[in-house]
């Protein structure tokens, strides 16, 4: 992709926009909304998710088919996404079709109507993929574990929903969800495109700029800390599903860097790992052993995921409690520090490949933070912690009681 200095620009109705021009051939143009499960009404959960699904089922100028056709029809996309604190609407298409996608964006988000008969149907897909996760226990344990660690708050709850509050949803919902959510101030458009940028901008401004809902504004109770936990829930499986962590801070927070640092270390997707080489490499105790950060705007989590056989759980939980442990006594030497730090750069600089996912943390970043901090930016950043730095994270890690849940 061609490192084209990103232009961040505001539209006449005050929606932020970021474009790149890129040299490829394909374009990548997207929502992100600052709108997740954590803004569903207490008794319309799964909502933010379900207007997701059925924001595609029928406009004032289009029917269902007609909107999936749109991009299909010349080998693009149009699909999205719902995570707690965020909904992502993508797209991709050959170049070429920028005005296709940014007006069937447009399309959408404000004239999208709610078929009745469409939102039956969907909720019927919608529960049945809240089936397919309850039947999966290494999906399922993480619904559970959010739910005490979360407890009491708005983010505890599934973000499907139930089956008794998906079929609860009516079009009404959707389209008021939509109207305070989706609003200028609470959205960004991201474009990667080997077009004009000021070509995309006079698109964008054609077709979004028309765009006033009024924010009813976000309603985000920061969650409390709940109490220690270490729970194991047995349904008879065949493997145990273990995670272990704790709360820490929010995306904002600097240290995050060191924090990213210590994760990829600790549990990255490499199998150098340190609980992948000293759990299954060594010890041959499990199967999957990884561990994972998740930031939101006023707090986060810190993760270790052990997939493992049923009586192998606690010699799993000692290693990891050994290795954190030993991670906070003291800093570790130079060279293993600018090994592990040089291979994270790596790993983001790599991950700029993927085309689609960069375009996307574009707008991701410009709706968080009101600045593009890509791949680069933050490999920047990992270079610039130290070795204290990493220390201090991990004495700050270990010094948390750390919560346990098992399914099995």
């Amino acid at each position: 992709m061609k490192k084209e200095k990103p232009i961040i620009l505001t539209l006449s109705n005050g929606l932020r926009i970021v474009i790149r021009q890129s040299d490829g051939n394909v374009s990548y143009i997207g929502v992100a909304v600052n709108a997740g499960s954590r803004d569903d009404p207490a008794d319309r959960e799964g909502l933010a998710h379900f207007l997701e699904h059925t924001i595609f089922k029928g406009t004032k100028h289009r029917k269902s088919w007609h909107i999936s056709n749109r991009l299909e029809s010349i080998g693009g996309e149009l699909n999205a996404y719902t995570s707690k604190e965020e909904t992502l609407i993508y797209t991709n298409s050959p170049a070429g079709n920028a005005e296709r996608a940014i007006e069937l964006l447009a399309d959408i988000i404000a004239d999208s109507i709610f078929p009745e008969h469409e939102l039956r149907k969907e909720q019927d897909v919608v529960i049945e993929e809240i089936k397919s996760y309850l039947d999966s226990p290494a999906d399922a344990v993480f619904d559970i574990y959010e739910e005490l660690i979360y407890a009491g708050s708005a983010l505890a709850h599934n973000i499907l929903g139930t089956p008794e509050s998906v079929r609860s949803l009516r079009g009404s919902d959707c389209r008021g969800f939509l109207d305070t959510r989706y609003t200028p101030d609470n959205m960004v458009i991201y474009a990667v495109d080997p077009g004009s940028p000021a070509r995309i901008e006079r698109l964008m401004e054609r077709y979004f700029g028309r765009l006033h809902f009024t924010s009813s504004g976000l309603n985000r109770v920061p969650p409390e800390v709940v109490k220690q936990f270490d729970r194991t829930i047995d349904e008879n499986g065949h493997q145990a599903h273990t995670i272990m962590g704790t709360r820490l801070f929010g995306r904002q927070d600097p240290r995050r860097y060191a924090l990213f640092l210590l994760n990829n270390h600790l549990g990255g997707p490499c199998m150098n790992s340190r609980l992948n080489q000293e759990i299954r490499e060594r010890r041959g105790l499990a199967y999957t052993v990884d561990s994972n950060v998740a930031l939101l705007s006023d707090t986060g989590t810190f993760n270790i995921y052990i997939g493992s056989d049923r009586e192998m759980v606690q010699k799993c939980t000692g290693v990891v409690r050994r290795e954190l442990d030993r991670l906070a006594q003291a800093p570790m030497s130079e060279r293993l520090f600018n090994r592990i730090r040089e291979q994270y750069r790596g790993q983001l600089l790599v991950s700029t490949d993927h085309r689609e996912a960069a375009a996307m943390s574009l707008g991701k970043s410009l709706l968080y933070y009101n600045e593009v901090y890509d791949a680069a930016y933050t490999a920047d950043r990992i270079m610039q912690v130290t070795r204290e730095d990493l220390l201090e994270m991990a004495r700050l890690i270990a010094s948390h009681p750390l919560n346990r849940l098992t399914l099995q």
